[in-house]
């Protein structure tokens, strides 16, 4: 169902928008090896995803000023959204669901602009050192799993948080151009940042994995699971490869692949997001996989990038007219 029929402001609010595609996205399920409403992991529960989006509610609504004379900086709604989020739910919830959802609500919440890859692009380019150095902060909030920067890079670890930004400002790096270091790897042993690779390509697995959610029939939740599907069949996680390595990373997305019944094109899933079919997607059997859930749960696997990745997509398929109501 769409939102066509309804009526008042609050139908058409971003951070109404941004906050349940949170909530949408962590009860999506099955989402292998991921936090749902059936699955907890041994140090995350389902309520601590859900105190995650509330808390993260202020930095949202910092993001969708963006006509206001005094608008907030994307990265000041980023480490506000961040800190509410960690405040509220004790632990790291949803750092890449926000760090996508950011510059989706600026542009959404923009009335001059078309929620659009051009859109996301231009809201992206227009980040500034500001933006980097409130980046960094938020690492300071919650753990994150991240990988070692590239070469020529220590000084722009974000592990340094707050340390790193006389170094930020030496360099004029914005926050894109930050991200930017983590999309193309030399080292075979590394895999794309695909939260990262978003910023810097216009939003394309957000954008797909939309489509597929709003041409899909059923409740939100289970369209979101079998998108889930779709974009860890297409790529190999990030937050897989970071805490167990790019090679258990792609063999998650070829099992991914497999369960969808489509064909690797080399190791590590489909390749590319547009080569996944969306009646493949849609036709995803959910049974199936509840067992690959419970499999990649015992083996420690948690693709969490490609359900940031999800949370994104609801969120553009609820502005263009998902909905919830039966």
């Amino acid at each position: 169902m769409t939102r066509d029929g309804r009526r008042g402001e609050a139908a058409d609010d971003p951070v109404d928008d941004a906050t349940l595609a949170l909530l949408l996205e962590v009860a999506g399920t099955p989402k292998p090896g991921n936090v749902d409403r059936r699955r907890d992991l041994d140090d995350l529960r389902f309520e601590a995803f859900l105190g995650g989006a509330v808390g993260a509610r202020p930095g949202l609504e910092r993001a969708a000023r963006a006509a206001d004379p005094d608008t907030p900086s994307v990265g000041d709604a980023f480490v506000r959204a961040v800190e509410g989020m960690a405040a509220r739910a004790g632990t790291n919830t949803q750092f890449g669901c926000l760090l996508l959802l950011i510059p989706l609500v600026r542009a959404a919440a923009d009335p001059d602009r078309e929620l659009s890859p051009d859109a996301l692009d231009a809201v992206c380019r227009a980040t500034s050192v500001d933006d980097a150095v409130a980046f960094y902060r938020a690492f300071e909030a919650v753990d994150v799993a991240v990988d070692d920067p590239p070469p020529g890079a220590d000084d722009l670890n974000v592990r340094r948080g707050s340390d790193a930004e006389a170094a930020l400002r030496e360099r004029g790096a914005t926050l894109r151009d930050v991200l930017a270091l983590s999309v193309d790897p030399t080292d075979s042993d590394r895999v794309a940042d695909r939260n990262a690779a978003e910023w810097t390509e216009g939003f394309p697995r957000t954008f797909r994995a939309a489509e597929w959610i709003l041409t899909d029939e059923g409740p939100l939740a289970d369209r979101a699971a079998r998108a889930f599907l779709g974009l860890l069949a297409a790529e190999p996680d990030t937050l897989v490869a970071s805490t167990l390595g790019a090679e258990a990373a792609r063999e998650a997305s070829e099992r991914a692949a497999a369960l969808l019944g489509v064909d690797s094109e080399g190791p590590g899933g489909v390749g590319d997001v547009d080569a996944v079919p969306t009646g493949t997607v849609h036709g995803a059997d959910l049974d199936a996989a509840e067992s690959l859930a419970e499999r990649f749960i015992s083996e420690g696997i948690n693709p969490g990038t490609t359900a940031d990745l999800t949370c994104a997509a609801l969120f553009v398929a609820l502005r263009r007219g998902a909905e919830v109501a039966p």
